[in-house]
């Protein structure tokens, strides 16, 4: 059900935490995977780690936020796998500040991350899934774009953009077989979710904890976000397009 023989993948932000994660199960499930990252010595690594249990990856630097270099990764994609069936839309940063504390470049900077590597990545991939006769695209959003959360403002609304642009598009693709869903995961065990302790000022393990209050009583592992993205792109989920699944240890039910 979960196997990936012969498809192709691009995760982007698979340098580090869910995205690599991702990318590592991805190609164990059979897939192909190009990671999209700027940190080449992180991208780097994760191709080594895919190739060394057997797997294919290739790494490509770019900035998801701006359009040539979607462009380039979709592309050198296609040129050495073939095409592209999976997308999984992971990049990401968060800035945590009120709308009074935020200044406009770190408005514009999170929403370009957040929201325009997305737009960007699918105009440049869903043709290449439309010739296929299909695909799926998985975009990574967040409890947080399902709910408010205090000095959060850009990143909430950034992640409630993903969530209903997930829906737009689940709407105008369905017809060509392309599937359009997102995970949104509650805290996750990154280097991410520690640099927000940092930008607000608190102990680290004191904010950790505070990240574990929900009935599961922990934060997640990066790959069991990753396992609900290969779900979402498995046949397994052949049936499920415009989904918001949410992967937090029961945090939007408490």
């Amino acid at each position: 059900m979960y196997d990936l023989s012969g498809k192709k993948a691009i995760v982007t932000g698979g340098a580090a935490g869910i995205g690599r994660a991702a990318a590592v199960m991805l190609a164990k499930a059979g897939a192909a995977v190009t990671i999209v990252d700027l940190d080449k010595a992180g991208g780097e690594s994760v191709v080594h780690q895919i190739i060394k249990a057997g797997g294919r990856a290739m790494f490509v630097c770019g900035d998801v936020s701006r359009a040539e270099d979607c462009r380039n990764a979709v592309q050198e994609t296609v040129e050495a796998w073939g095409g592209v069936d999976i997308l999984f839309n992971n990049a990401g940063i968060i800035r945590r500040a009120t709308v009074t504390e935020l200044s406009e470049e770190d408005w514009d900077r999170v929403m370009a991350v957040n929201v325009r590597s997305m737009f960007l990545m699918c105009k440049y991939a869903i043709p290449f899934m439309e010739e296929a006769g299909g695909g799926a695209v998985i975009n990574n959003a967040s409890g947080w774009g399902l709910t408010g959360g205090a000095r959060a403002a850009v990143y909430c609304a950034s992640k409630g953009a993903v969530v209903n642009l997930t829906r737009a598009m689940a709407v105008d693709y369905g017809m060509k077989n392309i599937r359009v869903n997102c995970v949104a995961p509650g805290d996750t065990d990154t280097s991410m979710l520690r640099n927000e302790a940092k930008q607000l000022g608190e102990p680290e393990a004191a904010f950790l904890k505070d990240s574990a209050s929900r009935p599961l009583g922990r934060i997640a592992r990066p790959e069991e976000i990753a396992s609900a993205v290969l779900y979402l792109a498995s046949e397994g989920a052949s049936f499920v397009t415009g989904a918001i699944l949410p992967v937090d240890g029961g945090g939007l039910a408490d």
